[in-house]
């Protein structure tokens, strides 16, 4: 997705991107390119991440910015909005009026394709993304028409992202009687933060030393007699919105509860925290009551950190609600099943259409080839080599 149009003249309004200098980068690219940028923060923190010519702090209500961003629109001519994630608050309003005017909206999010990938979409990503989700529509896409791109490294740097996370919530708490009516989507607490961040640092140290041996006692001498579920976030969009669950703990219930009626004896289930989740959410004793009431406690395992691409390759099947780990595994040719809304939930690659009940005992394997044909399309029409905290994107007219 490296083709914007040519943005020469355009006015260009950048709202709320990614914690960090991103957007900032993003903006001066766009003047060099010719474009008139505009940027709309919502607290200290997205002023310090923002060149001071063209800021505009909004410091109203949530009542008055489908009024106050139609009014910047109209006033200032913009013909391209661009903003990080499309479930937020302010984002998904900016959206509708954006679409309702006419004007294109670019939105980032993370990669669908990782690691070296961010995504951007017109108008929409995961589950609003406009991408076909039509098996016919890709079988009938030439291979040797897609080039195969070869993805650079980005260089991602996880201090350049903890140093901007650090310095995102300092700001905006110390600053925030500037901006008193924001609200985040999700907690705002420095402090809270911090500890997050130091319970992270403090687990993964632990993890190293409680998971050893893991690897091969539960994945490489189980191989093909596990089933994989990923965890995602428990405060994700993709769930909160798009999962048709409202949280991790109803997912789970559910799947405890149908591998304990329906599986054959002889598999396990293997749950894995998201990372990201590590300092915040430790699901593991909800996971352990819920296997001893519907009484397979033998059989349920918990881990943190083991290394996913491996718990991937030897799994007999992955349950997932929309992750991108679905995609990653499919590309390891491991069966797929979707509970929720997913961008890749696609007759051929996953488990469509199936039920819970019947996947333990089926399991379809994806298409490669339609993989392929699909992950070619995904990166050429909504991926962009580069990161959030590394290089920064190109674009072409």
């Amino acid at each position: 997705m490296n083709k914007i149009g040519d943005i020469n003249h355009k006015n260009i309004l950048l709202l709320q991107g990614p914690m960090g200098f991103f957007f900032k980068r993003l903006d001066q690219l766009f003047r060099s390119k010719g474009a008139n940028t505009y940027r709309i923060g919502f607290n200290a923190g997205d002023a310090f991440f923002s060149y001071r010519d063209n800021y505009t702090p909004y410091r109203g209500t949530r009542k008055n910015w489908a009024g106050f961003i139609e009014d910047f629109l109209h006033q200032n001519n913009i013909d391209q909005i661009y903003l990080f994630g499309d479930c937020r608050f302010y984002q998904s309003q900016s959206i509708q009026i954006a679409r309702a005017m006419g004007l294109d909206v670019f939105v980032f999010e993370e990669g669908y394709i990782r690691p070296n990938y961010i995504t951007l979409e017109k108008f929409g990503v995961n589950n609003f993304s406009l991408m076909s989700r039509d098996r016919l529509f890709y079988d009938t896409l030439d291979l040797e028409g897609l080039p195969d791109p070869k993805a650079e490294d980005t260089h991602f740097s996880a201090t350049k992202m903890i140093l901007s996370a650090m310095t995102y919530y300092f700001m905006g708490n110390v600053f925030h009687f500037l901006y008193p009516n924001y609200e985040h989507h999700r907690g705002f607490s420095g402090l809270r933060e911090a500890y997050f961040g130091i319970r992270n640092f403090y687990r993964k140290q632990k993890y190293k030393i409680t998971e050893k041996g893991l690897l091969k006692e539960l994945v490489e001498d189980k191989s093909s007699q596990y089933f994989f579920v990923p965890l995602q976030t428990h405060n994700d969009f993709q769930i909160l919105q798009h999962s048709g669950y409202g949280s991790i703990e109803k997912f789970i219930i559910e799947v405890i509860e149908s591998f304990s009626l329906n599986a054959p004896q002889e598999n396990t289930l293997l749950f894995k925290h998201h990372p990201v989740d590590r300092g915040r959410m430790d699901f593991s004793n909800f996971i352990r009551i819920q296997a001893e009431k519907y009484g397979v406690s033998e059989r349920v395992n918990v881990v943190h950190d083991l290394h996913l691409p491996t718990c991937l390759q030897h799994a007999k099947g992955t349950i997932t609600i929309n992750s991108t780990v679905g995609l990653s595994s499919i590309f390891h040719e491991t069966p797929v099943i979707t509970l929720g809304y997913a961008l890749y939930d696609i007759e051929g690659l996953t488990n469509k259409g199936v039920k819970l009940e019947d996947f333990w005992h089926t399991q379809v394997s994806p298409d490669m080839e339609l993989y392929e044909k699909y992950r070619r399309y995904l990166i050429k029409n909504s991926q962009l080599n580069a990161s959030f905290y590394g290089k920064i994107p190109t674009f072409n007219d």
